[in-house]
């Protein structure tokens, strides 16, 4: 088990690494299966919410491993075509997590943000007893839409709309581990401020859906809810911090945070953060948790960073021509069965050297 002033870390390790949990895997296309049992066990010596957590609400945790997976295969998206792609690789990944890097802001903000964004939808579904739909009576009535026709239409809110802040706030118990305070302070304000940032990626662009009721196609009522954003929105918002990431050292008094550099605005709460500065990912190194690019496909054409000048580190890349099957010709047969034939296909690829 590891030390308490690094709980988060350890916390982050087990839910994101199939070697600590058996069954957890979280690779693209590989099925989740995961006993919220385990997750309690491994973290056994964690105290307070968490704790309350595991022991009263196991369903809650099994939506915590439901919203990692989701932002582990977010980040393998969103850095598919990078030197580092987010790599399942248990022994690199943990790597990462020890370092405070970018890439590292990244993990923990959308991971964050896919425990939020699971927990949510569990509410709206109705699959948890803990929550629903989210309470309106308070809330002040939607603006109506300017536009031809909508003059005098009434609006009021219903429908099932997310509980956004049930989500966030058993988003925030769980992931928001408390660090023995000590030498690493820094570290925990860095790791819960891009905490912070995933879940409000999720919380601060909520949608207003609506609905028209009224006879023969007429809209005199106007039914509205709210919405989480879809998880790709979050991802590709988050991608956008990390872009523009603020590098960040302690304050004297080991509570704040300081930009590095002059005329550097602070980070804003949906900024992401980080203090130490990327390995440049090109060769593998255990130590730093990069697998390197040897042998990654890369576009021969493309200036970004999926092109092969970037993504190969200069080395160069050679074009390998592969024989891939793929379903073709496919016919829908009444009712419900689609059959297909097997085609060959060539395709040119460019791989890294």
């Amino acid at each position: 088990m590891l030390p308490s002033s690094r709980t988060q870390l350890g916390l982050f390790f087990i839910l994101l690494c199939p070697a600590n949990i058996i069954g957890l895997w979280w690779a693209v296309g590989s099925p989740l299966v995961m006993d919220p049992n385990s997750i309690c066990r491994k973290t056994k010596r964690l105290a307070g919410k968490q704790a309350e957590l595991c022991q009263l609400e196991p369903e809650i945790v099994q939506e915590v491993a439901k919203g990692t997976k989701l932002g582990v295969r977010e980040c393998q998206y969103q850095f598919r075509f990078r030197r580092w792609n987010c790599t399942s690789h248990s022994k690199y990944f943990g790597k990462i997590l020890q370092q405070d890097i970018r890439e590292t802001a990244f993990v923990y903000a959308i991971t964050a943000a896919g425990v939020s964004h699971a927990i949510t939808q569990a509410c709206s579904m109705g699959e948890l007893l803990q929550c629903g739909c989210e309470l309106t009576r308070s809330r002040a009535p939607p603006l109506p839409t300017v536009g031809p026709g909508m003059e005098g239409t009434a609006w009021e809110w219903g429908g099932c709309g997310d509980d956004v802040q049930f989500g966030y706030e058993k988003s925030q118990q769980f992931m928001d581990a408390k660090s023995k305070k000590g030498k690493n302070d820094i570290r925990a304000l860095i790791d819960l401020h891009n905490n912070e940032a995933g879940r409000l990626a999720v919380r601060s662009y909520m949608r207003t859906e609506c609905k028209c009721h009224g006879l023969s196609g007429s809209c005199t009522l106007r039914t509205c809810w709210r919405k989480m954003p879809h998880f790709r929105e979050v991802g590709d918002r988050l991608l956008e911090r990390f872009n523009g990431a603020f590098k960040v050292m302690g304050g004297n008094d080991g509570k704040t945070l300081i930009p590095v550099g002059d005329n550097i605005k602070p980070p804003d709460k949906q900024d992401l953060i980080y203090s130490a500065d990327s390995p440049d990912f090109c060769s593998a190194n255990r130590k730093t948790g990069s697998l390197g690019t040897r042998g990654r496909i890369c576009n021969s054409t493309a200036m970004d960073t999926s092109g092969c000048d970037l993504l190969c580190c200069g080395r160069g890349h050679r074009d390998e021509t592969v024989v891939l099957e793929e379903n073709c010709l496919c016919r829908f047969h009444w009712c419900c069965v689609v059959q297909c034939r097997k085609c060959s296909v060539r395709q040119e690829l460019s791989l890294c050297v």
